[in-house]
């Protein structure tokens, strides 16, 4: 398959945005971290209403495990142009920075498209899904100023996919979606259901997170769950942890002959995407390997490829003792089952970003496709040694630890992308990423 021989009834991914730790604000510089095996993590930020020094002295003073000095924060979340949106200062100021963070993606994935941002002549009937989790910006929060009438709808949760469908004039279904740390890439599966089935022609779809509070760090220093040097460390041995970032990314969904009739570049093409859940097999926050297995099995089954042809897996990988061993055994039970005399390619962008939540699962699926754009897998870090929990010679897995070349085969290349949620829910996506 080459972008010429794509159908045009394939659902495919017209236009990407990111943006991400380390100053990363466009595709180009998330791919220049990448083949550049940056860490992108920053110190713990001082403009959130919470005291760094307070929150690492947590572990010392009530008996967690302390908290690192360090995560993942978007440098310009507070930046916005509310006059480019159509909003006032007051209003802008009363909306949770994910909305404007959100807005500010979803216009960066439009233009990379072709898109003109400010015609919303042809976006009546364009869908929005956005994935968000709650983040402790709300009402109860004291803003200053007088913003009357503008806390409702600028804290809801609704609001970053109704503020979005709003301000750019996207007339289609709208919703956000909080699956946990999966739901961004759950919004790109129902978004590109939304577009296969003809509920719209074409729609934005991603995730947000932008922290308001520390709460994620708290919970996990209570469990000691978090990296205790601060470090991400996807499918490594050894102590484990994650740790907590931000970032948002956005992709336009739409079908091929609409992509070619409007001269947007194609790339990728969603072959299948599925959701399940653990359904009670593990404790609700605890992954599940036979869920999992199961996931991934229906989803190469509805993409109708060949597992061996899956050169990339673009894993949850959060660092952690307990999740990554399971994800790994899952993988082994499904494309490495496949790929006894080559291994596919397991890796994780948390190695490089932290864990950035609701936008983990788009963010990715937007580094597999700008690596086979390059045509390299782009490394995971921190990884040595790799993980004991499983033989990676007998598994049909490898740790994609260096930047290796990714050729094609047969005109195209095949990656799958895994996100799961903290309360169960689980996404897989498989792409297809046709030559030029």
């Amino acid at each position: 398959m080459t972008t010429a021989t794509v159908p045009d009834d394939a659902v495919v991914i017209a236009g990407m945005a990111i943006e991400a730790p380390g100053g990363i604000d466009t595709v180009d510089t998330f791919w220049d971290a990448l083949i550049a095996r940056r860490t992108l993590l920053t110190p713990l930020p001082t403009d959130r209403g919470w005291s760094p020094e307070a929150l690492t002295d947590l572990g010392r003073r009530d008996g967690w495990m302390s908290v690192p000095d360090s995560g993942g924060f978007l440098d310009g979340a507070a930046d916005f142009d509310p006059g480019l949106f159509g909003l006032s200062p007051r209003e802008a100021t009363a909306m949770d920075p994910q909305q404007r963070v959100a807005l500010r993606v979803t216009w960066q994935a439009l233009q990379t498209a072709g898109e003109d941002p400010q015609d919303a002549a042809d976006r009546r009937d364009a869908g929005c899904y956005m994935g968000v989790n709650a983040n402790g910006y709300g009402p109860s929060m004291a803003v200053p100023g007088d913003h009357n009438g503008h806390l409702l709808a600028g804290t809801s949760l609704s609001g970053v996919s109704g503020r979005v469908s709003h301000c750019l004039g996207l007339g289609g279904p709208s919703m956000t979606i909080d699956t946990g740390c999966a739901a961004s890439l759950t919004a790109v599966h129902q978004a590109a259901n939304a577009v296969r089935w003809g509920e719209c022609p074409w729609a934005v779809a991603g995730g947000v997170t932008v922290m308001g509070s520390p709460m994620m760090f708290v919970e996990f220093a209570k469990n000691h769950a978090l990296a205790p040097d601060g470090t991400c460390r996807p499918y490594a041995d050894g102590p484990g942890g994650t740790i907590w970032s931000e970032g948002a990314g956005v992709v336009l969904v739409e079908r091929a002959e609409r992509a070619r009739r409007l001269g947007h570049r194609i790339h990728g093409v969603i072959a299948a995407a599925t959701s399940n859940h653990n359904a009670g097999r593990s404790g609700i926050t605890v992954p599940d390997r036979d869920g999992q297995r199961d996931l991934i099995t229906r989803t190469i089954d509805r993409a109708g490829i060949d597992p061996a042809t899956v050169d990339v897996v673009e894993g949850h990988g959060t660092g952690t003792r307990v999740g990554d061993p399971i994800e790994l055994g899952a993988l082994a039970d499904t494309y490495g089952a496949a790929h006894i005399d080559t291994p596919v390619r397991v890796g994780s962008v948390k190695s490089n970003l932290g864990h950035t939540q609701a936008a983990a699962g788009v963010i990715g699926l937007i580094k597999v496709l700008v690596s086979a754009e390059h045509e390299v897998v782009a490394p995971t870090l921190h990884a040595d040694p790799p993980s004991t929990a499983i033989d990676w010679d007998r598994s049909g897995l490898a740790l994609a630890d260096t930047a290796t070349a990714w050729p094609s085969r047969d005109g195209a290349r095949h990656a799958a992308v895994s996100a799961f949620g903290i309360t169960g829910h689980n996404t897989h996506l498989v792409v297809t990423i046709p030559d030029a």
